[in-house]
């Protein structure tokens, strides 16, 4: 089933052009929960977004949405959209929920005895703004980069620890618990860093920068475990499967590959060739330079943004798109925490939501990512289980 599109928001503001960027969707997130969506807007803009509940919902508020983009009919109940002025065009950003505090101890900026959702947003000075959600109110301003905040990823197991990117060609490692302490830097890139993503497990950190490899770092001792070689052009997307057992990097080679991100092997190469059959044969020929790459959060598809402006969907187990739709000069892509959808950012500042393909996941899978989570392929390979039984839980088959 080929992606749908479902809705489209435009920026509310006129378009400025004294910066390239300025006018570009160059990040979208959504909250864990599902229950907010962030949209780097250009212009210095956040606009930040309460989100319906279901598919259902989402494909009314499309149809009752106007044609002028504008993004009120989003709203749920008591929760307002808000507009965040970063002052700065924003590059990167990321949600986080923390937990709620005990014995009393909660963190002033939350409401008492509830976890505080924030968002991270990475900006064009070197600067990183975090915010409550809730109240749009500004909590953190973190010093420390000397360039472009280019991306942000925050540990996943909901603790304060956040990771920036940079084109100073740095990572470095916050953490918003000591008043957004800087406690690591990270180098080792020569070269403008793109991207990063920490393991669900928390135990790994992956960079793309404009380099042919990535790199691949532990999150527990902040030192540099491998190199991933193999493609052939700059990485500059990156992504882990959500029981941390399967790393991708997406390059401007036209390729995805797909790592076992404990040992180093390449497991898959996902070529993008060009589809000439979409594209009306007037228009000029585009290439398949990769732009963006994210897992699906059950972990059975991806989802690909490239220059040729498709948007693709793969599945583990086929070296072919599943499915895909032409889209407008794609620069990011993200799914719904929950499945159902994705999120695309492009060139001229808008953001678009598809379908996704809905599965229902076999038992086998749903045993294997339930092993995985906890388990590194090398303690997988010791198991006293057949090979083939090793094979598949460690992705060598599907």
């Amino acid at each position: 089933e080929e992606p749908v599109l479902l809705a489209e928001l435009k920026p509310g503001r006129p378009q400025r052009y004294d910066w390239k960027s300025s006018c570009e969707t160059w990040s979208v997130a959504f909250s864990p929960d599902g229950a907010w969506f962030a949209w780097s807007q250009g212009h210095c803009v956040v606009k930040l977004i309460p989100w319906p509940l279901g598919e259902a919902e989402l494909c009314k508020t499309s149809e009752r949405k106007s044609r002028a983009g504008k993004a009120e009919t989003w709203s749920r109940g008591a929760a307002k959209e808000k507009t965040l002025e970063c002052g700065q065009i924003v590059w990167g950003l990321a949600f986080s929920a923390w937990p709620a505090a005990e014995d009393g101890d909660t963190d002033p900026a939350c409401a008492v005895g509830l976890p505080c959702l924030v968002l991270a947003t990475g900006l064009n000075d070197g600067q990183i703004k975090v915010w409550e959600v809730q109240t749009g109110h500004l909590l953190f301003s973190l010093l420390g980069h000397q360039d472009v905040v280019r991306d942000l990823s925050f540990a996943p197991n909901g603790s304060p620890i956040l990771v920036s990117a940079s084109r100073d060609k740095t990572l470095r490692v916050w953490d918003l618990s000591r008043d957004g302490r800087q406690v690591q830097v990270l180098s080792g890139h020569v070269q403008w860093v793109y991207c990063c993503s920490i393991s669900p497990d928390c135990s790994m950190l992956c960079s793309a920068a404009g380099e042919k490899s990535a790199l691949l770092w532990s999150m527990r001792s902040y030192t540099l475990i491998r190199r991933l070689e193999g493609h052939q052009s700059s990485v500059v997307s990156c992504d882990f499967s959500p029981d941390s057992a399967l790393l991708v990097t997406a390059s401007y080679d036209a390729c995805v590959i797909m790592w076992d991100p404990y040992t180093g092997e390449q497991l898959r190469t996902l070529r993008h060739v060009p589809l000439h059959s979409t594209l009306d044969s007037s228009s000029e020929i585009h290439t398949s330079s990769l732009r963006s790459v994210c897992f699906s959060p059950e972990g059975l598809y991806l989802a690909t943004v490239a220059d040729d402006r498709l948007l693709r969907i793969w599945a583990l187990e086929f070296r072919s798109p599943v499915a895909f739709a032409p889209m407008t000069n794609g620069l990011c892509c993200m799914y719904f925490p929950h499945g159902g959808f994705i999120a695309t950012g492009t060139r001229d500042g808008h953001v678009q939501f598809w379908t996704a393909p809905r599965v229902l996941s076999s038992l086998k899978h749903l045993c294997r990512k339930a092993l995985r989570t906890f388990l590194t392929t090398y303690q997988v390979l010791a198991l006293p289980i057949p090979r083939k039984l090793k094979e598949f839980l460690t992705y060598r088959t599907f």
